[in-house]
């Protein structure tokens, strides 16, 4: 078993690629409103949506992981394109590094988001971070359903 790897995935959302991006962005505020998943995400450094930003993500009760703490390497605007990793919090437990990729594309009236994650693991006995992946795509549909019933 690789103690390494990537998860990709990627979601139709009936949301125009500008409103979906926008709402990405805001992330800080529009997560906690659209999932009990998210108890609260602070931000620390910047202003939670360009690069340099850290931001602290306190995850809701029944979650193994409780506090995430993210930094915001690259954000580019012109190809709706979000580039972050994990830089502390209950994760580094098990993975020695986390990255994650965040892309929205226009498709017809919709748009195409795209999420990938690269990890390496602290040992082979760590499953592989499906539950994020799982838990990634939960939050997109529910962003979508936030901006399509705003």
């Amino acid at each position: 078993m690789a103690t390494s790897g990537k998860l990709e995935a990627e979601i139709e959302v009936k949301s125009s690629a500008d409103k979906f991006w926008g709402a990405i962005k805001d992330s800080a505020e529009i997560f906690p409103k659209v999932s009990n998943d998210y108890k609260s995400i602070e931000i620390l450094e910047g202003d939670g949506k360009a690069a340099g930003s850290v931001r602290q993500v306190t995850l809701g009760e029944g979650s193994l992981v409780k506090i995430v703490k993210e930094k915001i390497d690259f954000v580019y605007d012109e190809n709706r394109t979000l580039v972050y990793r994990v830089i502390d919090g209950d994760l580094l437990n098990y993975f020695k590094h986390l990255k994650g990729q965040l892309s929205v594309t226009p498709k017809g009236d919709g748009s195409l988001v795209k999420w990938s994650y690269e990890y390496e693991k602290v040992s082979q006995d760590i499953p592989d971070p499906d539950i994020v992946k799982e838990f990634v795509l939960k939050t997109l549909q529910k962003v979508d359903d936030y901006i399509l019933n705003a």
